[in-house]
């Protein structure tokens, strides 16, 4: 018989692997332990053996079988369930990844492949200077789209040489802590307003000249790719297509090398929650760009659906404004008239954060609920009839809308009220045909009721349209972002009311410039060359007078207003459905909508959520509302862990404010997306 302490100290055999560069040198050591030896120990065993002078401080342990990582040092073997026949790899920490940022443009830099995804994230962002790294994250290519690439990459004749951006002089990629400061406002580079180009009395505080120079070609958009390119890249032509595009995203609570990435991969980095908070162009220059050029192409490539109007409105502000203005930027010395005092701005911005922003807030906000009151057309479809168009009185008041036969029986009751709250709002407008519409889509028990209502006017539409946005989110027109919502809607409806310049229109010829690279494919095929430049230049005459950081935040504006914007989709199957439908998750709602027609079947709001979780056994989401509404349903074009994420990732978005540090909460962040798989 043996006994227990004999049997406990008994020695066995671990065949380790260092992944070291050096050639000749042997890579597989065998160490005798034992299983009370814990990590660090068998670190410095095998660094004592390998005999090699170097920095071992970024290496760790990598369990290649199941793929996890041993950074607890203090653990012993077996606590970590080390036996035998563990392969285990002393490799890097921090390796190099390459990068598709939203502008196309590839960058390659040193990431951890240990920490989770969430906080490698984060580092990036620094590296990047783009602030607000919660709002963005990892994702792989879908199939379909690598697949295009391949093809293309076989059908063309020479190797296509791709520009890589490297950044390897971080304090981040040598496996050091990226500097905090960069996340304090006075302590991030600060850029023109006007160029977007940054100054250099702050940028020196915190990088190296290479640094200032990548931070201005991130800030700054390049020409548009020919018609032939754009015309080879993937685009989705159904919601299907739409939701292979969403379902690559990285688990944000796990680390790369846990998710299958290698060092040397390509992943893109994209902004994946649709809520830019807080966009300045002092500090978020290279953030502006980057989400400018996330729309830019997601228009080009019809990821998300435009109108024909809206289309042209796009291509006026990316064609002859943005492209001319960064070429020229390109070539203008960014420090010549420029140049910001560091302690004016820190100063400047500490006053703006002391006053609180906004100072027209009066009581009268609080105590006194606005009303609109005016003749609208009510509009509603009817069935195998043509739509019937009648003139009503209209009150809007709190979150509803009654309607009344004339403005004389406004007192009595109403023929209908509307409640707004958790509806669906869509713009049905058209400035060069006069037709301001509005759509609302109204959950009901059996699914959405559709209304119609037309204004008269731009004025009109724009109270109107702001005050169905404010209700369907459950807030009155008492709300502070009332008016700026309103000025927002008139400013787009004036960029579409172009008038025709007759000199523009009469000598499009004379103006260098390929209409075919600022439209989708779509578009080319419909109008020839000349007709697009034409109607482009009529387009531009509303945005020529602007500033290149203040066309691109316009660019971004009109993006958000299109109905589609902030939703990704996903195919599912709903509990007790025998057919499969498309989820749209967005910032503030989840829609269920038909697969076959496009359109949308029943709305559940974020705000009236009472939980949701996961059967990870069978892979389902059962999320809870108010009134005993229930949902449960499996996700088919993805792993139903991405939906948790997003469901949980918008509500902490929803806690930012900015009276609050801008240290991010990780914790809660995970608390709320992590999952308990």
């Amino acid at each position: 018989m043996v006994s227990s302490t004999e049997y406990g100290s008994h020695t066995w055999e671990l065949l380790l692997t260092v992944d070291h560069q050096l050639e000749g040198e042997k890579k597989e050591f065998p160490l005798s332990v034992t299983g009370d030896l814990h990590v660090g120990g068998l670190m410095l065993k095998l660094v004592e053996k390998i005999e090699i002078a170097q920095d071992w401080s970024d290496y760790a342990f990598w369990w290649e079988q199941k793929k996890c990582w041993l950074l607890k040092t203090h653990w012993t073997l077996d606590k970590c369930g080390v036996q035998a026949d563990a392969k285990l790899i002393f490799t890097t920490q921090h390796k190099m990844l390459r990068l598709r940022l939203p502008n196309m443009k590839t960058v390659r830099l040193k990431v951890s492949f240990s920490s989770m995804v969430f906080r490698a994230v984060s580092d990036i962002c620094k590296m990047l200077n783009i602030r607000r790294s919660e709002e963005l994250s990892l994702l792989k290519q879908s199939e379909d789209t690598l697949k295009k690439k391949k093809k293309k990459d076989k059908n063309s004749k020479e190797p296509a040489t791709e520009d890589i951006l490297t950044l390897c002089d971080s304090p981040v990629s040598s496996g050091l802590p990226a500097n905090a400061g960069l996340y304090s406002k006075t302590m991030t580079p600060v850029y023109d307003p006007v160029s977007g180009s940054p100054a250099s009395s702050t940028i020196t505080w915190f990088s190296d000249g290479s640094s200032t120079e990548n931070c201005s070609i991130l800030a700054l958009s390049h020409p548009n790719c020919s018609p032939e390119t754009l015309a080879e890249m993937y685009q989705p032509r159904t919601l299907a297509d739409k939701a292979k595009l969403n379902a690559g995203w990285l688990d944000s609570s796990r680390s790369l090398m846990e998710q299958g990435v290698l060092e040397e991969d390509q992943l893109l980095l994209r902004f994946k929650y649709y809520t830019f908070f807080d966009l300045n162009p002092k500090y978020d220059a290279v953030r502006i760009n980057q989400i400018y050029e996330q729309a830019r192409w997601a228009i080009l490539l019809e990821e998300i659906d435009c109108t024909e109007e809206e289309m042209l409105i796009f291509a006026a502000l990316q064609a002859y404004h943005v492209s001319k203005l960064s070429l020229s930027s390109e070539t203008h010395n960014s420090t010549c008239e420029s140049e910001v005092d560091e302690v004016e701005a820190a100063l400047s911005n500490l006053e703006v954060t002391l006053e609180g922003g906004n100072k027209s807030n009066n009581l009268e906000d609080i105590t006194d609920i606005p009303k609109l009151a005016d003749n609208l057309k009510l509009v509603r479809p009817k069935k195998l009839t043509l739509k019937a168009i009648k003139t009503y009185w209209f009150v809007f008041r709190d979150t509803s809308i009654s309607y009344f036969k004339n403005k004389e029986s406004a007192q009595g009751e109403p023929i209908e009220k509307l409640n707004l709250k958790g509806c669906e709002v869509v713009p049905d407008v058209n400035v060069a045909a006069k037709k301001f519409g509005i759509k609302l889509l109204i959950p009901v028990a059996d699914g959405m009721n559709e209304v119609y209502l037309r204004c008269d006017n731009e004025d009109q539409y724009a109270r109107w349209m702001a005050a169905c946005v404010l209700a369907s989110k459950g807030r009155t027109m008492a709300d502070s972002s009332y008016q700026p919502e309103v000025q927002k809607i008139l400013s787009f409806l004036q960029m579409k009311n172009w008038t025709m310049c007759s000199q523009a229109a009469s000598e499009p010829e004379n103006v260098d410039m390929k209409p075919e690279c600022f439209v989708s494919p779509r578009y080319t095929k419909k109008f020839k060359s000349k007709q697009l430049t034409a109607r482009i230049l009529e387009a531009h005459q509303n945005v020529s007078q602007m500033s290149l950081v203040e066309a691109k935040l316009r660019f971004i504006q009109a993006w958000q207003s299109l109905p589609e914007f902030g939703l990704s989709y996903y195919i599912v199957r709903f509990k007790g459905s025998k057919k499969d439908d498309v989820l749209g998750v967005s910032y503030n709602r989840l829609i269920r909508i038909d697969m076959a027609t496009g359109d949308p079947i029943t709305t559940w709001r974020f705000s009236n959520m009472k939980q949701w979780n996961v059967n990870w056994e069978i892979r389902q989401v059962a999320i809870e509302f108010d009134q005993n509404v229930s949902i449960a349903f499996t996700c088919l074009s993805a792993d139903c862990k991405i939906i948790h994420e997003y469901i949980g990732g918008y509500i902490f978005l929803s806690t930012r404010s900015k009276g609050h540090s801008e240290t991010l909460d990780e914790e809660l962040f995970l608390k709320l997306t992590g999952g308990q798989e």
